[in-house]
C-alpha cells in the first residue's frame, strides 16, 4: 500500500528540512498572477498546520553545498527571450528563443551561436511560444531533440533529429493553451521517460480536472504514450504553472511552481500526488487531502522558473526575484540567493557536462528592463562548499 500524500509530504520535509528555512517568515505581499507579473485577486490565507511547522529535529550538519566560485562568465549576448536550455553529450548547448521560435547551438566554451532550425508551427503570444528543450538520453544513436511549444490551437511536444532539424514530428498534441500559464519545461528522467510541466492556462479548474492535461506534470514515452506501467499521462496534478523540473541522483523529481499572489513553491513530486491548486496555495496540505510544498517563497523573492540540481542543492532561476536560489537538499543549510538584481530576470538554469551551471536571462520578455547585452547566457563555476 502506498503511503498517504500527507505522510509522503511529512517524510520529505523531515528529510530535506527545507520547510524550516523560509516559510515561517513569510507574510502576504504583492500579487503574482502570471509569469512574474501582478493582476489577480488575493488568495485566502493558508490553513493552519501548514508545512511551516517543524517536522523533526534538524539532522546532523552536512558539508555546505558548493557556491559559485567566481563571477559569472558571459558566454553569449544578444538573444531574443531565451527559454529552453539542454546540453548535447559533447558539451555544446541548445537554446530555444520563445518569440522567434529558433533553436540555437551554443559552443561549450561560449561564442557566437549557430541557428539549428526555426520550428515553423510555433505561434508565439503572451507567455507562449517555443519553450522547453530536452535531449534524448540516447542522443548518440538517435540524435533526437524534444521541444515544448505553443501552436495555433494547442500546446504540444514535438521532436526532431539534430541532423535533420527541419523534419519536426508531433509527439503529444492537445495540451491546453492560453495567454498565460502554458508551463513548458521538459526533462528526461532516469527511467528514460520524458516529463513535461504544464500550466492551468488561467483556468484554475483544469488543475484538479482528471480529464485535462493542464495544471499537471506529465510522463510519457518518446512517442508520447503513457508509461507502460501507468494508464495515464498524468504523473502529478494540482499545479498552477510548472516551469522547473529537476531530478536528483536518487531519481527524485523536484518542481518549481508559480503561485498566484502569496506563495511560490518547490515541490517534491511523487506519482499520483495532488499538490492542491487551486484549493491550496503555498504551505498547507488541505487537511491531509494534498501534498504540502517543501518550500514556499513570496513571489517578489522568486517567481521560480527553471531548476537544476548540482552539488546536493536545487538551483532555481527567479524571474521577478531577479536572483539565483540555492536550496540545500541535504543537511541543515538554509536557502541562499546569489546575484540579486545583477542580471535581471533569470529564466533557466541547467547543469553542464563539466559541472558548471548555465543560466539564461529573460529581460526582453516584455517584463524586464534589458541592457544592451541582453539576453545572455551565463556560466557559473561552483566551488567545493563552505
Amino acid at each position: 500500500m502506498h503511503p498517504s500524500p500527507h505522510a509522503l509530504a511529512t517524510s520529505r520535509l523531515a528529510t530535506s528540512l527545507l520547510a524550516l528555512s523560509l516559510v515561517g517568515t513569510l507574510a502576504a505581499c504583492g500579487s503574482e498572477a502570471t509569469d512574474g507579473q501582478a493582476g489577480q485577486p488575493a488568495s485566502p490565507p493558508p490553513p493552519s498546520g501548514s508545512a511551516s511547522s517543524p517536522a523533526s529535529p534538524p539532522a546532523a550538519a552536512s558539508p555546505a553545498a558548493p557556491a559559485p566560485s567566481s563571477e559569472p562568465e558571459v558566454l553569449v549576448t544578444g538573444l531574443e527571450v531565451p527559454w529552453g536550455l539542454a546540453f548535447l553529450p559533447g558539451g555544446d548547448a541548445l537554446v530555444s528563443e520563445r518569440d522567434t521560435a529558433r533553436v540555437l547551438r551554443v559552443p561549450a566554451g561560449g561564442g557566437e551561436p549557430v541557428e539549428v532550425t526555426t520550428i515553423q508551427q510555433t505561434r508565439p503570444g503572451g507567455e507562449g511560444g517555443l519553450l522547453g528543450l530536452a535531449v534524448s538520453p540516447d542522443f548518440a544513436t538517435d540524435q533526437l531533440v524534444f521541444a515544448y511549444l505553443t501552436a495555433a490551437d494547442d500546446n504540444r511536444v514535438v521532436r526532431f533529429r539534430l541532423d535533420q532539424p527541419q523534419d519536426v514530428t508531433p509527439v503529444l498534441t492537445g495540451l491546453p493553451k492560453g495567454r498565460i500559464h502554458n508551463g513548458g519545461r521538459l526533462a528526461f528522467g532516469p527511467d528514460g521517460l520524458l516529463y513535461a510541466g504544464t500550466g492551468d492556462t488561467g483556468d484554475t479548474s483544469l488543475a484538479q480536472d482528471p480529464r485535462s492535461l493542464g495544471g499537471k506534470v506529465l510522463r510519457m514515452t518518446r512517442d508520447g504514450e503513457p508509461a507502460e506501467t501507468a494508464g495515464s499521462l498524468v504523473f502529478s496534478l494540482g499545479h498552477r504553472n510548472v516551469q522547473g523540473l529537476a531530478f536528483d541522483e536518487a531519481g527524485e523529481l523536484y518542481a518549481t511552481e508559480f503561485g498566484q499572489n502569496r506563495f511560490d513553491e518547490v515541490n517534491a513530486l511523487v506519482e499520483g500526488g495532488n499538490y492542491g491548486w487551486p484549493e491550496v496555495e503555498g504551505p498547507g496540505d488541505g487537511g491531509g487531502r494534498f501534498i504540502a510544498p517543501l518550500l514556499s517563497w513570496e513571489p517578489s523573492e522568486a517567481s521560480p522558473s527553471g531548476a537544476a540540481i548540482s552539488g546536493g542543492a536545487l538551483w532555481v532561476a527567479a524571474l521577478r526575484g531577479e536572483r539565483l536560489w540555492q536550496v540545500p537538499l541535504t543537511g541543515s543549510g538554509d536557502p541562499e540567493s546569489f546575484y540579486r538584481g545583477e542580471f535581471g530576470r533569470l529564466r533557466s538554469v541547467e547543469t553542464a557536462p563539466d559541472g558548471s551551471l548555465w543560466v539564461l536571462t529573460s529581460n526582453r520578455d516584455g517584463r524586464g528592463e534589458p541592457v544592451r547585452a541582453d539576453d545572455r547566457v551565463l556560466r557559473l563555476a561552483l566551488g567545493d562548499g563552505r
